[in-house]
């Protein structure tokens, strides 16, 4: 991610957001489509359940962000278990509908937003709150699909890592040293 100064909590959500739903799609990039639907157990769940489950949980806590409760009525989560997409060009369409509803509800917020009161499956929460609350769920599940993504391109592909790769933090020092910080 790069970085830029801001003195904006809102801006700065923003930017994590962002940071967190490229880190996936980078990770998602480089995973072959048979990797995207596979699961490494029975209990475990593929990159497009995540994916499932990340857009519903967007769905239902961003829609109406302010004036509802951000557990929706008609959400059934258990069913973001089932059922994945099955083709990546769907998996990417669900995807990027999920953001999309995300960033609709929060580019137009403003600094006297935050303190507004917002509820969570009947919790109140201030929007700060529940916006970090979202950051640390979504990061989490990102985590899961870098993980898998990097297990299931490993064995037959080459690997671009996403932020610093082994062995390169003194390269990756010497640049920002010399003032050369590439756009990772």
């Amino acid at each position: 991610m790069a970085h830029r100064f801001t003195t904006s909590y809102l801006a700065d959500a923003i930017d994590l957001f962002r940071y967190y739903q490229r880190l996936a799609e980078r990770a998602m990039e480089q995973c072959p489509d048979a990797g995207l639907f596979a699961t490494l157990d029975p209990e475990s769940n593929s990159i497009a359940t995540i994916v499932k489950h990340m857009t519903g949980n967007m769905r239902s806590r961003w829609t109406d962000f302010l004036t509802s409760d951000g557990e929706k009525a008609d959400r059934n989560r258990d069913s973001e278990f089932e059922a994945p997409p099955s083709t990546r060009a769907e998996m990417m369409a669900v995807w990027r509908s999920g953001w999309d509803v995300l960033f609709r509800a929060l580019e137009p917020l403003t600094d006297a937003d935050l303190a507004r009161t917002v509820t969570i499956r009947g919790e109140a929460h201030s929007v700060t709150q529940a916006i970090h609350r979202q950051i640390a769920h979504y990061s989490y599940h990102v985590g899961q699909i870098v993980y898998l993504a990097r297990h299931f391109a490993a064995p037959g592909g080459q690997w671009r890592s996403l932020s610093i790769p082994r062995r390169g933090s003194a390269e990756f020092n010497a640049a920002v040293r010399a003032g050369e910080r590439s756009q990772r």
